[in-house]
């Protein structure tokens, strides 16, 4: 029976986590934040986070050519009502109400 040794992390990659969970912290007492912060916040890539932004679809604003997002226009936007997915409990409900309202007329 062989044992399974778990491989321990390296300094760089113990490095990289402590970098991360900085930025995170950061984040957390910042109300606007740059393109890294608002990538790392979302979890979206930065190219998506541009692409998103040059079709006006996620709230930002722009000074001396940088991009900046308020990070409680981000979580409103990130929670927005249109975004949620209903649960089946709630889409049984909304098609029994439908159905109840818009009853068909036969011919």
């Amino acid at each position: 029976m062989q044992t399974e040794r778990k491989q321990q992390p390296t300094l760089a990659e113990l490095s990289d986590k402590i970098d991360r969970l900085e930025a995170i912290t950061l984040i957390g007492a910042k109300n606007v934040l740059d393109i890294d912060e608002a990538a790392l916040f979302t979890g979206y890539s930065k190219g998506h986070l541009y692409r998103m932004t040059s079709g006006r679809q996620i709230p930002h604003f722009k000074k001396d050519r940088k991009l900046f997002f308020r990070k409680d226009e981000l979580e409103a936007w990130l929670t927005a009502v249109d975004n949620r997915v209903r649960t089946e409990a709630e889409l049984g409900t909304a098609a029994a109400t439908y159905c109840s309202t818009h009853k068909a007329q036969r011919v």
